[in-house]
């Protein structure tokens, strides 16, 4: 490959601005959570306010090895993209803490999930939701990248 070639392919780097626009209007990702050494990714949906990503955690069953990782994590990365063709994507990666979210933002996590997280349909009815948790990453450093074709 050309340097032409590989700068194609790579992308480009999004600004701050378009790095908040990607992660409100996709809505969904997937969740890096770590433990004992181990890395464990799941698909989630999330609502983001510009400083924040919110999150509904669910449990299946009796446990949820996500649940459990949410305490040994010490940073989070939340990873969201979309991709329509090799030269037109864009994607965005941000990190850091998880907390619960606090009783006194509930409705505002509420507003913002119901404003731009995306919410397929895919909990089997033979596997009730046992418990849920809202939690919160708070952003501390955020990057994004997008094709040469992507506006």
């Amino acid at each position: 490959m050309t340097d032409p070639d590989v700068s194609t392919v790579k992308g480009v780097e999004m600004t701050d601005e378009q790095v908040d626009r990607t992660l409100e209007e996709l809505g969904h990702g997937t969740l890096s959570l770590a433990g004992d050494g181990d890395a464990y990714g799941v698909p989630v949906s999330f609502g983001y306010d510009g400083e924040r990503v919110f999150l509904t955690l669910l449990r299946f069953g009796e446990e949820s090895r996500k649940l459990s990782l949410v305490e040994e994590t010490e940073t989070a990365t939340l990873t969201a993209y979309e991709t329509t063709t090799k030269f037109d994507w864009r994607s965005v990666i941000a990190s850091g803490p998880l907390s619960d979210v606090a009783e006194a933002d509930v409705e505002h996590m509420e507003e913002t999930m119901d404003d731009n997280a995306w919410f397929p349909t895919i909990f089997p009815p033979s596997e009730p939701i046992t418990g849920s948790r809202r939690v919160e990453l708070r952003i501390e450093s955020a990057t994004g990248r997008k094709g040469e074709e992507y506006d």
